[in-house]
């Protein structure tokens, strides 16, 4: 995948000369989580803030990673996973998808290592689904409607595209207030590495939907049923609701 660098970030990156690679190869930060060294290499996350003339500060995800590769459809001998996910980024905001954005993407071969950078920016004011779920007993039912009904439409529009995130984790999946909302949230996926269009929908679906629900377990049967009729755009007492609410491993179902 080529270089990329967006019109929004370049600003930000110019101010702290950090528009090549060496320049963001080389910053000392300290990874978020503890590195990841599956696939036989090594892959972090830091966050810096980024200022620049005129305009806010600016929270930014620096991602590097050194021999950590995976395979695809158009690269089958390999690529950085980082490519993977700057180009599915890119493929969700062409399908109407919603998800974060890219700021910056590059990879490079040196010393027989494949490099590779992604920068995302941060989402301000959302909340990733875990955190809502934690204080799910405390929120007002008209607040957990709207967030049921949110997580709902935003799943219907990932799989109406015909494509699945394969890594749907609760903790993927982020909200915000939005007045203009037509459920008063605004939703987002995060962490689009293993995303790829659709093979065996039925399967691929359900699969996504019970990873999703793994981490809800506050969420009840009758929280389920209306998901899936929001979902399926069926009424929640419907036939095809009582299907899936069958045929999927849900927690408190």
């Amino acid at each position: 995948m080529k270089r990329f660098l967006s019109a929004d970030a370049r600003p930000y990156f110019a101010a702290n000369e950090l528009e090549d690679f060496d320049a963001l190869w080389s910053l000392s930060l300290t990874p978020v989580d503890a590195p990841n060294l599956e696939r036989g290499g090594h892959s972090e996350v830091c966050r810096m803030t980024l200022e620049a003339p005129g305009l806010p500060p600016r929270d930014f995800f620096l991602k590097r990673q050194t021999n950590h590769l995976g395979r695809s459809l158009s690269r089958p001998w390999g690529e950085p996973t980082f490519a993977r996910e700057a180009r599915n980024i890119a493929a969700f905001h062409r399908l109407g998808i919603p998800a974060l954005e890219s700021a910056y993407f590059e990879e490079r071969r040196r010393d027989g290592r494949w490099q590779a950078i992604l920068v995302t920016p941060a989402l301000s004011g959302y909340t990733d689904m875990i955190e809502h779920h934690a204080h799910w007993e405390t929120l007002e039912a008209a607040t957990s409607d709207a967030i049921v009904d949110t997580c709902a439409d935003l799943l219907a529009t990932l799989h109406g595209r015909r494509w699945r995130h394969g890594s749907l984790y609760a903790k993927h999946v982020f909200l915000r207030p939005a007045a203009d909302a037509p459920t008063g949230f605004e939703a987002r996926f995060i962490d689009l590495e293993k995303s790829r269009p659709l093979l065996n929908a039925g399967r691929e679906k359900r699969r996504d939907l019970e990873v999703f629900a793994r981490r809800l377990p506050q969420w009840r049967s009758a929280t389920w049923r209306r998901f899936l009729g929001r979902y399926l755009q069926r009424p929640a007492e419907s036939a095809e609701v009582e299907r899936w609410l069958g045929a999927l491993t849900l927690p408190n179902r």
